[in-house]
Formats: C-alpha cells, sequence, structure tokens
C-alpha cells in the first residue's frame, strides 16, 4: 500500500516486516501460512523475540512469555532464534542501503534511518529511491520491507509503520499536520498506557487534539515531558541521521512490546545487543573506554549507567562483563518493570594500537583475537556457523539449530 504525500529534504526509515520469522519461513516454505513464533521454550520464563502475522491475529506479540503465547495460540510453531543467522541477513540488507547513501544509521538487525537527501539527483525521487530499495531487498533477500519517509526520523518511524506489512508512506514537508492529526495518541514516542491514560482523563485520543491543548495544561499535567509531547505534536525532530563512522558512540537497544522483570531474561537480551555492538566496533575498527547501559522502566522513568574501563576495547566478553555488571545494580533494587534495553560503547580511543603487557599477550588480546576469527568466520560462511557457547538467548539456552530444510516442531 503507498501513501504519497513529498518534497524537499526526506529521511528514511527502512523497518523489515517480522523480520526473524520472515527469514525462517524463507529457510523453510512450509512454515508460510502457519503461526510462527521466534524465541525461547515456554519452560521457565523463555519469551517471544518475534511473532509472524498469522500468530499476532491471536493477540501474540513481541517480548511476551512463550507460555502465554501458546495458550493464546496452541498450535503456533515456536522456533528457537539463530541471530548470527538473523545479521548475515541483515548485513546483506544493509548493503542494499549503502548504493543509494552512505547516510546510514542502523538501529537494529531489522530497522536503519536513511538520508537520502543527497541522492535525489542521482537516483530520482524519494518515491523513487523508497520503492527501489524495497525491490532490491525482496529480489535479493526474498524479504519483505516497509518504508517510511519524511523530513526528519520521528514522521519517518510512524510511517513505516502505518502500512505494514509491505508498506510504503511518504509525508511531505507542508501536510505534517495533516498527517499527524487523526492518529491516535499513543503514536507519539512515550506515551504508554500510564501515559496514554492521563491523556484520557484529559479527553485527549489524537494527536490532533494534542497539538490544540494549551502549552500550560500539558506542562502541568506532565511537567517537562510535556513540552516534548507538544514538540512531536507538531513533528518537530532536529536528529540527524548518523552513521557509525561519525558517531561518538555505537549503541544497540530495544523496547519491549510488554515490560520485563526477569532478571535472566533481560541479562539474555543484553548479551544479544552487547554481541551487535562489539561486532560493529570492530567493523569500524574502533574501541572505547566507556561502556552505557541504557534502561527504560514500565513508568517511562528513563536512566543511564556507565562504567569507564581501564583501556579501549572492542572485545564482546569485556563489553558484557562491564553492561552485566551495570545492569544487575540496577535490577536488585525494585523496579516496575523494563520496557527498553540498551547497550552502548563510547570515548573512542584515537590511537589503534593495544598495548601489550610485558608478559605478551594477555587474555584481553586473546579474546580480541578470537573475536576477530570468528567475525571472519562468519563473514565467509555465514553468522550461524559460530555461536557463542555460553550464550543465552531470551531466557532459552541455545542448542544445535535445526537444517534449514528440517520440520521444526512446537515447544512443549
Amino acid at each position: 500500500m503507498e501513501i504519497f504525500v513529498l518534497r524537499d529534504t526526506m529521511i528514511l526509515h527502512v523497518d523489515m516486516d517480522a523480520f526473524y520469522a520472515s527469514v525462517e519461513e524463507r529457510e523453510n516454505p512450509r512454515l508460510v501460512g502457519r503461526p510462527v513464533i521466534v524465541g525461547g521454550t515456554p519452560e521457565g520464563r523463555g519469551v517471544v523475540a518475534a511473532a509472524n502475522y498469522v500468530v499476532r491475529k491471536f493477540g501474540v506479540h513481541s517480548a511476551m512469555p512463550t507460555a502465554t503465547a501458546l495458550r493464546l495460540c496452541p498450535d503456533a510453531v515456536v522456533l528457537r532464534p539463530r541471530m548470527r543467522f538473523y545479521a548475515e541477513v541483515s548485513r546483506q540488507i544493509r548493503d542494499v542501503f549503502f548504493r543509494y547513501t552512505p547516510l546510514v544509521e542502523p538501529l537494529s538487525l531489522d530497522e536503519a534511518f536513511l538520508d537520502v537527501t543527497g541522492s535525489v539527483k542521482l537516483l530520482g525521487s524519494v518515491a523513487e529511491i523508497a520503492r527501489q530499495i524495497k525491490h532490491d531487498i525482496w529480489s535479493e533477500t526474498g524479504l519483505v520491507a516497509s518504508v517510511g519517509v519524511a523530513p526528519n526520523k520521528f514522521l519517518a518511524k510512524i510511517a513505516s509503520d502505518l502500512r505494514k506489512p509491505d508498506g510504503l508512506v511518504v509525508v511531505e514537508p507542508d501536510r505534517i499536520e495533516e498527517f499527524l492529526d487523526p492518529l491516535p495518541i499513543g503514536r507519539l514516542w512515550g506515551v504508554g498506557k500510564v501515559t496514554g491514560s492521563a491523556f484520557d482523563r484529559l479527553g485527549i485520543t489524537t494527536i490532533g487534539e494534542l497539538r490544540q491543548l494549551d502549552p500550560q495544561v500539558l506542562h502541568q499535567h506532565f511537567g517537562q515531558q510535556g513540552n516534548h509531547f507538544a514538540k512531536l505534536a507538531r513533528g518537530h525532530d532536529k536528529r540527524s541521521v548518523v552513521p557509525d563512522r561519525e558517531a561518538k558512540s555505537i549503541s544497540h537497544e530495544t523496547t519491549f512490546a510488554a515490560d520485563i522483570s526477569d532478571s535472566e531474561a533481560l541479562r539474555a537480551w543484553l548479551l544479544e545487543l552487547t554481541e551487535h555492538v562489539g561486532r560493529r566496533l570492530r567493523q569500524q575498527q574502533r574501541r572505547g573506554r566507556t561502556v552505557n547501559l541504557k534502561l527504560r522502566f514500565a513508568d517511562f522513568r528513563t536512566i543511564t549507567r556507565a562504567k569507564t574501563l581501564a583501556r579501549s576495547t572492542n572485545v564482546t566478553g569485556e563489553i558484557w562483563e562491564a553492561a552485566s555488571e551495570l545492569l544487575m545494580q540496577v535490577l536488585r533494587q525494585r523496579h516496575p518493570g523494563i520496557r527498553l534495553l540498551g547497550v552502548g560503547v563510547s570515548s573512542f580511543s584515537t590511537n589503534a594500537y593495544v598495548q601489550k603487557t610485558l608478559f605478551g599477550e594477555d587474555g584481553h588480546h586473546k579474546q580480541q583475537q578470537l573475536d576477530e576469527v570468528a567475525d571472519a568466520v562468519r563473514a565467509k560462511f555465514g553468522n550461524s556457523a559460530l555461536d557463542r557457547g555460553s550464550g543465552l538467548l531470551h531466557n532459552a539456552r541455545h542448542r544445535p539449530e535445526p537444517r534449514p530444510n528440517e520440520e521444526p516442531g512446537t515447544s512443549t
């Protein structure tokens, strides 16, 4: 489906549709048309990492406990996640982006912002660029992407979600309010159940109604966050697309569809995010000294924690150790559940040389070599060629993966 609205500076938000589940359907066509869940086992506290559109009709969504998902849809096929395989497919998609612009800011394996302002004269209209990116992804990977195009990140991200799956929505600068006004208030960043209930009490259900609200009323009920809502309701967002090579930090974060309280499930998500960050650091030949943790709670309170290491690193294990320590410090305190989790590395070193100890290669250097060898193996044979032996993913310990032509069964 396509909605057209267009002009001037434009940013694309490309979001793969049900990415993990779609990759599994591509690898095993017998899954097409069946309810598919990618995630942990229902025993213990396994959670859903991804759900295809068939199973979503039953109310299943990501971050939901797998046991709950199977109660909603007992016939669902539950597959163990294969993150390194998904990362390999993600790299193919990223290669498509770079054909159209060098200004690519990855957000996760399945989404990225692209600034194509400088590409229009060479490659055609923004709508045509977006359409061609969708075509290239489909023809080269067999996967479907939804794309939102708008003057800024906020609007582009909303647009990409409006016509899923296989959507293309382009928002023109002089029709921003027309685009936003009919949308439900929950489309604004930072509006969840608690904030949404507060807007309900004020009789505000759409972004257009919010935009007409007196700023003093917003401030009275929401404090400084009210100013944030007022700006978003007018479509204001000054953030630019920041490629990895220009970023002052490299990070990954994920927002859960349902709040998570279990510490082991959170540590499993943190490990996945850390491995993405480590790989991107090595790809960019960067090392950093500061490990950053970001948490947003169920009540939308957001905190950050940081730890400075003795020396710069891009070693996954060292980043994970620091990030995990920060996470556990926070989780020891009572909290209402975690809505968003992120990890990053900053304070990049300008010196690519890492000093060895007087007594030869120490643990740091050996781990760095192991990571580099692992990256090389995955680059040649695919990301599923190696796995971290102690890895936990979403509270499910990794076991041997089924071959693509095997029929996966449902978890019991």
